[in-house]
């Protein structure tokens, strides 16, 4: 007589999980990863709004320097509470430095240049520049990563230009804003930089990416902080500036960065990578609601071909735990 297999949990027996329980089980488990992805994408998109809104009192640097600084010790507190913390002690001097070479061109360069671009330009425009990181980044990862992009992505590259072409055309860029295409240029070049520097080290698996994260946005806050007040005025920061700062820090980088490295463990690259593109329609919504900007039919046509060839682009392209194009 065969022989019922039971299985105990908290001194009841109970029958063996069934293939449907499992299913049931793991499809709630990716539901909620796409949920929970949902809305890190969602909290990086109110980013802008935010630092658009703080920018009104605090200038671009010092804000971003206060903002990682801040966010930087929430996660410096969760690294040492982690079993993480071993690997600092294992760390040789080349790691160090190549963290910190990281960390100036993710923070210092590519962060600074956010706000500084920001400051100059509306987020909807600011938004469709910074779509193109994901283009100039597959282009570095064929001259230095000898990555092969597919057909499709070639295809996805088109479309980003072409829809970037008719966001601007005609193109009058007025001298007020100069400063403010200067400086997304320029953190779109170290973004895609920094960008293949993370890729390249995630890549050898071994180190935690809390550790890299911890040592790279220190390095580049502390930065950013002393470039800010070198070069800025000094701050005056009353209670909405300190409110956005320490939710920027607290909830969209340190609690956003921690949820979305967790949701990485389910969802597969495509997928994170077409919840993420979902913030490029988040943003000019947004801005329109909180901050008043304006958006012509041309320029939504513009925003979704370019949208959708950044998307493309991605098809193919890691999920990296170190983005630093969301904010």
């Amino acid at each position: 007589m065969a022989r019922r297999v039971l299985w105990r949990s908290g001194g009841r027996e109970l029958g063996r999980p069934t293939n449907r329980t499992i299913k049931y089980a793991s499809m709630n488990s990716h539901l909620r990863a796409v949920l929970q992805a949902l809305l890190v994408v969602f909290l990086w998109a109110t980013s802008w709004v935010f630092i658009k809104i703080g920018l009104q009192d605090i200038p671009p640097l010092t804000f971003a320097g206060m903002r990682y600084f801040l966010a930087f010790l929430f996660l410096l507190a969760a690294l040492f509470f982690s079993e993480t913390k071993r690997e600092i002690k294992q760390l040789s001097r080349r790691m160090w430095l190549r963290f910190i070479l990281l960390g100036v061109l993710l923070y210092a360069v590519t962060q600074g240049a956010v706000f500084v671009t920001l400051a100059y330009l509306p987020a909807v425009t600011t938004n469709l520049l910074w779509s193109f990181s994901s283009v100039v980044v597959t282009v570095f990862g064929i001259l230095w990563l000898a990555e092969k992009p597919t057909c499709l992505q070639w295809v996805g590259i088109a479309l980003a230009i072409a829809g970037a072409l008719v966001y601007f055309m005609p193109v009058a860029i007025p001298r007020s804003q100069s400063i403010g295409v200067i400086a997304a240029l320029t953190g779109i070049l170290t973004n895609a930089v920094s960008a293949v520097m993370s890729r390249n080290i995630n890549r050898s698996e071994m180190h935690h990416p809390l550790l890299i994260t911890v040592v790279s946005m220190g390095a580049g806050s502390i930065l950013l902080l002393a470039a800010g007040f070198a070069f800025e005025p000094p701050p005056v920061v009353n209670a909405r500036g300190l409110a956005i700062i320490l939710w920027l820090a607290l909830t969209n980088t340190a609690f956003a960065f921690t949820l979305w490295n967790h949701i990485l463990r389910t969802l597969t690259a495509m997928e994170a990578s077409v919840i993420n593109g979902t913030m490029m329609i988040w943003i000019p919504i947004l801005a329109l609601l909180f901050l008043g900007e304006t958006i012509t039919g041309k320029e939504i046509i513009g925003l979704a071909i370019t949208g959708l060839g950044t998307l493309i682009v991605q098809f193919r392209k890691p999920a990296s735990q170190t983005d630093s194009t969301n904010s």
